[in-house]
């Protein structure tokens, strides 16, 4: 934090820049409006156009016509420039409406502001109780002494002990308010700055997309030095910590189990008289899915990465093929053009003397085949007047996708969330692999739906009385 450095940080940081900015208000309220408060990943701009053309005339109502004279698209255009860069305009894959999301700085600076505000509650005790059980944490997790770490467990154990004895005796220890709401709100301040996080984490991959597509359009070396710059730099970002941690978090929040556990949690703590008097925000149920979103959003960021360098590859194949063809077809113009009067010198042409010349025996060369001409009858052969089955022609299989739809949307009504073999094990495979293909082509179109790559389930159906097929696919979880 020195002069120097806060200076430039006073110049160039778009947090800084957006505190310090005319239309800071305006700006700074609009952003937390639609997308810190309901937790809104992204907007399309004709949605985020509307919206703020409604704010600006509910504004010049009260503050005069001159107060905001431009319109909506200008200043959100304004506000996606380099030189502020506090909203990311993008456009989705398959879409072509753009669509926008908030950037780091941004929300670092807004969620800084609302921490200025006075809250009529502010709990300690469970802010301490972390510190202490995070110390702890890392205490014993460092320590590499096995009677230590015993030792540690054992007290625990004894602890524990106490406490059911205490239970048996009737005596429990309850949570009073007050350390209910310590408790809440810190578990609320917690839940909201995770999706902050997975901004952050999603950008710096962006940013190595960014320098990734950079380097090959300026490239001229080869491509294994290419590929090995990006793929050095792409793991260096997964094994900082920050990546590390990103990836534990993601294996941890994918777990059916664990989901299931937090919404039941979630909705206890909820149901609450003393959290209630404290108005909570009721989409705090729905934050796990929240984070399974934009934990999505940052996976696919990260498979774009992947495709550009496959996309990379066969374009540099294509390009080498064309050049190689460029060559020849130059060679066959000079040879044309020199055809006539070919030149007098020696040193006109020179062939570099190959290192092992190849040997090609003649009695090695295989006999002369003749081309086996297919013979084609002119006469038309009639049939014997016999019927001839044409079941086969008719017999078409049609998938209903919304009857598919029906039993999801069912299975949704009593879990939040549920998996395709959940599906199938209520509502077993009526057309085989047909059948399991248009759920593969459901999933694909709902964004709310997941795809764990990193495991994988087992669909069985019975295509014949005795007769069984099975796939293995990524597990698919439906959410509601």
């Amino acid at each position: 934090m020195e002069f120097q450095h806060l200076t430039t940080l006073r110049k160039i940081h778009p947090a800084w820049q957006l505190l310090r900015a005319d239309n800071g208000p305006l700006i700074i309220s609009f952003l937390y409006r639609e997308f810190i408060v309901p937790n809104a990943r992204t907007l399309s701009q004709s949605d985020l156009e509307a919206k703020l053309e409604d704010e600006l005339f509910r504004l010049r109502e009260q503050l005069g016509e001159e107060a905001f004279p431009k319109a909506a698209a200008h200043y959100l255009n304004d506000w996606t420039q380099n030189d502020k860069g506090w909203l990311r305009k993008f456009y989705p894959p398959g879409q072509d409406e753009a669509h926008f999301d908030l950037t780091p700085a941004t929300e670092k600076a807004i969620l800084w502001l609302e921490s200025l505000t006075s809250r009529v509650f502010v709990g300690t005790e469970s802010r301490l109780r972390t510190v202490f059980e995070l110390l702890r944490q890392i205490v014993s997790g460092s320590d590499d002494d096995v009677e230590t770490r015993i030792a540690d467990l054992e007290k625990q154990k004894a602890d524990l002990e106490k406490q059911i004895a205490r239970l048996r005796a009737g005596e429990i220890d309850m949570l009073d308010d007050t350390a209910l709401k310590d408790r809440f709100q810190q578990m609320n301040m917690l839940a909201r700055s995770l999706l902050g996080d997975f901004r952050e984490v999603e950008h710096n991959f962006r940013m190595l997309d960014r320098k990734v597509r950079e380097q090959i359009a300026t490239w001229e070396g080869r491509k294994g030095e290419l590929l090995e710059k990006i793929f050095g730099e792409r793991e260096a970002i997964e094994d900082t910590d920050q990546g590390r941690s990103f990836r534990a978090f993601w294996e941890f929040i994918m777990s059916p189990d664990r989901q299931e556990e937090f919404t039941d949690l979630i909705e206890k703590v909820l149901a609450m008289e003393p959290i209630k008097a404290l108005g909570p925000d009721p989409r705090l149920s729905r934050i796990h899915f929240d984070w399974l979103m934009a934990g999505e959003t940052t996976q696919r960021t990260v498979a774009r990465l992947s495709q550009q360098l496959r996309r990379f590859l066969e374009d540099q194949t294509f390009l080498e093929n064309r050049r190689i063809i460029q060559i020849f077809q130059h060679i066959e113009a000079l040879a044309v053009k020199v055809h006539d009067r070919p030149p007098t010198d020696k040193a006109f042409m020179s062939i570099d003397e190959p290192g092992a010349a190849a040997v090609d025996m003649p009695m090695e060369r295989p006999l002369f085949k003749p081309v086996i001409r297919p013979r084609i009858e002119s006469v038309i052969q009639l049939g014997d007047g016999s019927d001839i089955d044409t079941a086969a022609l008719f017999d078409q299989i049609i998938i209903d996708k919304e009857l598919l739809r029906s039993q999801i949307r069912r299975l949704l009504q009593q879990e939040t969330q549920t998996t395709l073999a959940t599906v199938v094990e209520h509502y077993p495979l009526q057309q085989g692999l047909s059948e399991l293909i248009a759920y593969l082509v459901i999933a694909g179109a709902d964004e709310r739906t997941v795809f764990d790559e990193d495991r994988q389930e087992t669909i069985t159906w019975q295509e014949a009385p005795e007769k069984w097929r099975c796939a293995r696919i990524p597990r698919i979880i439906f959410n509601r």
